[in-house]
């Protein structure tokens, strides 16, 4: 049986995958985007190659994933062209980045295209299976999800989501077009999206969380110290507490997928061995304690309207 396959499959429209992905930022380097030290190029191959091999058909990814030396998309092309029949490559757009790596203003609705047709590029394809817009702030997103759900129609892409939403942009989202899935922050300790987990499980939307491995407070890559209710079950069960975390994320809902980002082989074994890791209900009621009072009423996480995307 392959690695994480308990955790089962989930459906993004007409699409299949199974319920533990992985995200691709981390491929491009140790820190996040133009920071840190660049990834090895064949080991972030190596580690693709090996995902697809061990049954990962959901790769989160984004034009704006680029170190100095790296890009995403650009290793997820090399390392898997010609794509499997069932890979599903989701994408982000929204925010910019100028080619030295520096954050400029988010795209505005009509250049939506533009960046839709880069990820096209990069990832030699003729249709992008799922495009997510990540909302930047902005109260409504009403005009620029209308701009991509033009770009469906045109057959540029073949399902939407929306990322840093919040209630109200998905009820906006909903209204325009047929909505996948939902990229939010979300985690043990990391609670101000259950509005949207709640309401993604009612409409049958795919809830798809980031930072479910950093925890709150720790976006930026700066350490600190694990919870000790994490800790004690880690320990019960002989994992990782990275394992612990992710395995209580799967066990929200059937509609939660996990897309854990690495760039070390040994890192995504144990990634997707946390898809077969089961909880108990004590120890979910333990872990239900930790970080409550990160849960807020909005559904968006407090990093909402950085200039800054989420990392993995």
């Amino acid at each position: 049986m392959r690695p994480g396959s308990g955790a089962g499959t989930w459906r993004l429209g007409d699409l299949t995958v199974r319920r533990v992905g992985l995200g691709a930022m981390r491929l491009t380097g140790t820190a996040a985007f133009h920071e840190g030290v660049p990834r090895d190029r064949e080991r972030s191959i190596a580690v693709l190659r090996r995902a697809v091999g061990l049954g990962v058909n959901h790769i989160d990814t984004a034009a704006f994933y680029f170190s100095r030396l790296r890009s995403a998309n650009e290793l997820i092309n090399s390392a898997l062209s010609p794509y499997p029949d069932d890979l599903v490559i989701a994408t982000k757009v929204g925010p910019a980045r100028d080619a030295s790596g520096a954050w400029a203003a988010s795209a505005r609705p009509d250049q939506l295209r533009g960046q839709v047709e880069e990820n096209l590029r990069q990832l030699g394809r003729d249709q992008l299976d799922v495009v997510n817009l990540r909302v930047m702030g902005q109260t409504s997103a009403a005009e620029h999800f209308g701009a991509l759900a033009e770009l469906r129609d045109a057959g540029l892409v073949r399902h939407l989501g929306i990322s840093n939403a919040s209630p109200a942009h998905l009820d906006e989202a909903r209204a325009i077009a047929p909505v996948v899935c939902v990229q939010n922050s979300y985690g043990v300790d990391a609670r101000r999206s259950e509005p949207l987990l709640r309401a993604c499980a009612a409409h049958g939307i795919a809830f798809v969380p980031f930072f479910a491995l950093a925890g709150a407070g720790r976006e930026t890559g700066a350490g600190a110290a694990e919870a000790e209710e994490v800790l004690a079950i880690a320990r019960a069960h002989g994992v990782g507490a990275h394992q612990v975390r992710l395995a209580w994320t799967l066990h929200q809902g059937p509609h939660v997928l996990a897309i854990p980002g690495t760039g070390n082989p040994d890192h995504l074994l144990a990634n997707l061995a946390a898809g077969d890791l089961r909880l108990d209900e004590e120890e979910l009621a333990l872990l239900d304690t930790v970080g409550r009072d990160t849960a807020g009423p909005t559904g968006r996480d407090t990093a909402e309207g950085r200039s800054t995307p989420e990392s993995r």
